[in-house]
């Protein structure tokens, strides 16, 4: 009877390990989720407003986010929602995909992904981002497929990108400009996009990226049922040295589109932030954007991060004016809070004077520059 009791105990103590074991097991595969956000409010004096100079600026609410970070096995969630003003588009998703890690280096993204173009993720340190930000060509997130490769030497991706955000379906339809990054709206829509991205990784006290990237598709035009094209070219090169960081684009774009009679082929409409506006169909851009941080121990401040964008947009068009833009600034860094102070320029610039609807695109030889002063204090978390 004692060995057979023995017995009984031993079994028993390894059925309670095997079922240890497994709860333990069904512990470590069950999904993880990891929420996040950010909240801003902005402070501008602009230059061409006379309400705000007379009121000696305007301070208000600029945005409310929510990011979603989930993953079960080798599966997993990156999404974020945005919640802006009316005025600016209201609330939209920034990005949102499903991603497949095959191993430590290689992974693929299915939804509303990063576009893999330029430098990655900003081509700018400042609050406002580059030029090429506005004609969509820095953090632009369309929908479709891509794969990304992320070694000790060589970094590439490629991507199918079958439309840009597709808020509303069905023909003849135009697509919101309630949207993150710019993407083409009006009678034309983007279709069936290839992007490549290749970078090459050099150096050790210096750090450089050295990188090309291109992208070719279609612009369907709503009028005609017709397929335009456009394709992008693109150089860039990053470089980290101690704590400084120098970033530089050379861009070739193009845009051919089959507009109805009358419709000029010049110009083509880009939109976000809810409203549109004319972009030049053919332009080159070059940026050069370069910061350096500054460790501090001011209270809650920890560093300070001071840099200078500068962006020029040539348009191929003879008669069209030449955009320009320049950010000098600094973000100060206090724990989860971000405090960018910006003084932004822009010359046949949308957002920084002009008249909005034409800057990108004919612009005006007569214009001057303009200026914005801007604060941007965000709590992200």
């Amino acid at each position: 009877m004692s060995s057979h009791f023995q017995l009984s105990r031993v079994k028993g103590l390894l059925v309670l390990l095997l079922i240890s074991a497994a709860a333990t097991g069904q512990e470590k595969e069950k999904p993880k989720l990891k929420l996040g956000g950010a909240f801003r409010v902005n402070y501008v004096y602009s230059s061409w407003k006379e309400e705000q100079k007379t009121k000696g600026g305007e301070f208000g609410y600029d945005m409310f986010r929510i990011n979603a970070k989930a993953s079960y096995k080798k599966i997993f969630l990156n999404a974020e929602y945005r919640l802006y003003s009316e005025a600016f588009g209201g609330g939209f998703l920034k990005q949102g995909w499903v991603g497949y890690k095959f191993n430590e280096k290689d992974e693929l993204h299915a939804g509303l992904v990063y576009v893999p173009f330029g430098i990655k993720q900003y081509n700018s340190h400042n609050w406002f981002f580059n030029i090429t930000y506005y004609v969509g060509l820095e953090d632009d997130h369309d929908m479709g497929l891509k794969y990304v490769h992320t070694g000790d030497k060589w970094d590439y991706a490629l991507a199918f990108l079958k439309n840009a955000e597709e808020l509303n379906f069905g023909g003849g339809v135009e697509n919101s400009s309630s949207r993150y990054s710019y993407d083409v709206v009006g009678r034309n829509k983007e279709t069936n996009q290839f992007n490549g991205k290749v970078v090459r990784k050099l150096g050790e006290n210096v750090k450089h990226r050295i990188g090309f990237s291109g992208q070719y598709g279609s612009l369907y035009n709503i009028d005609t049922n017709k397929n335009g094209y456009h394709y992008a070219l693109a150089l860039h090169y990053e470089m980290n040295w101690k704590n400084w960081n120098l970033k530089t684009e050379a861009i070739a774009v193009s845009h051919a589109p089959e507009n109805a009679p009358g419709e000029s082929n010049k110009i083509i409409k880009m939109g976000a932030y809810g409203t549109p506006y004319e972009v030049a169909s053919d332009f080159n851009m070059y940026t050069a954007a370069v910061s350096k941080k500054i460790s501090v121990n001011w209270g809650p401040i920890s560093q300070i991060e001071v840099y200078n964008d500068f962006g020029y947009m040539q348009k191929k068009e003879k008669e069209f004016t030449d955009s320009f833009q320049n950010v000098t600034g600094l973000l100060v860094t206090a724990g989860q809070v971000y405090t960018y102070i910006d003084y932004a320029a822009g010359y046949n610039h949308s957002w920084l004077g002009g008249n909005f609807v034409d800057d990108f695109s004919a612009g005006n030889p007569d214009a001057k520059w303009e200026a914005r002063f801007n604060i941007n204090i965000g709590y992200y978390f």
